[in-house]
């Protein structure tokens, strides 16, 4: 008989499909080929008159994980974040040639410069002089390549945070695990897909990435991981040891959110308690249970 904890994990993992699944199903063509900005359900977000307000300056750009795009991975966040008066965008990177729908699979130093192609224009769009970052999966790790091999781009980034990030990489197996996550995406795999080779621990991408450290300067990082999660393990090789980096386990805040890596990003409102916390450390409140019903 199933315990009543993996009876929750199951039910949390069947909430993450139908997340996922639902918006592609509904808005099939939603995402495009290029690194443009994703279109927004009614939720508030990727508003080209949106006025960054005196509390929160500086706009925010949700990057989104494999196999997804900036509509679907950000249903929660997104419209969470807007309604505390963020101005908040999000786009489509790392599409490939007759892959509709799947974004994160392209090579990452592609979808690098498609990132800071969006942040160029999200700044010229809204006067900012810079954007926080908040990435999901390998959305936590693209910034930091961004952040190191694009002149000029820690000039342009206030904050970075990265939940469930694959920051040493992870297993190809724990890869494999996000067919059971996302409908189609064996099939996209089989497109060719060089971000999951690029993603696996040891790969020479993730090597380069490391070797001289995993920050750079001026920027402020956040890791927001769960003890649930299944494709990047062990979840601590998430955490980043550098001054400064504040590593925040999803359970020490609320032990009975049971969150894997699709979740966490998802669904999870103590993770977008405290990734607001971590975009305003000045008006950051303590995180806790309280905020399931948040």
């Amino acid at each position: 008989m199933l315990s009543r904890k993996n009876v929750l994990r199951r039910c949390a993992r069947l909430w993450a499909g139908l997340a996922l699944a639902l918006p592609l199903l509904l808005a099939p063509g939603a995402a495009g080929a290029s690194a443009s900005a994703a279109p927004a359900p009614a939720g508030g977000w990727n508003d080209a008159d949106c006025v960054p307000a005196a509390a929160h300056p500086r706009p925010v750009v949700l990057v989104h994980g494999t196999g997804a795009n900036g509509t679907v991975n950000w249903l929660g966040l997104a419209p969470y974040l807007a309604d505390r008066g963020w101005c908040v965008y999000s786009f489509d990177y790392g599409m490939l040639p007759g892959v509709p729908l799947f974004g994160g699979l392209g090579p990452m130093e592609e979808s690098a410069g498609q990132l800071a192609a969006f942040v160029d224009e999200v700044l010229a769009g809204t006067g900012a002089r810079e954007v926080d970052l908040v990435g999901h999966s390998q959305g936590g790790v693209l910034p930091r390549y961004y952040l190191k091999h694009h002149p000029g781009a820690a000039d342009k980034v206030n904050a970075l945070v990265g939940i469930a990030p694959n920051t040493n990489g992870t297993t190809l197996a724990g890869l494999t695990r996000l067919l059971d996550v996302f409908p189609g995406l064996e099939d996209a795999i089989a497109a060719g897909a060089p971000a999951l080779a690029q993603q696996v621990a040891g790969s020479e991408f993730m090597t380069e990435l490391n070797a001289d450290g995993y920050t750079v300067p001026g920027v402020t990082y956040t890791v927001i991981a769960t003890r649930y999660d299944e494709i990047v393990t062990p979840y601590r090789s998430q955490f980043i040891d550098e001054p400064g980096v504040r590593n925040v386990l999803l359970q020490d805040l609320c032990p009975i959110d049971l969150s894997e890596h699709a979740a966490i990003g998802l669904l999870s409102r103590v993770a977008f308690h405290e990734t607001a916390n971590a975009l305003d450390p000045a008006g950051a409140e303590p995180t806790d249970c309280g905020d399931l019903l948040g």
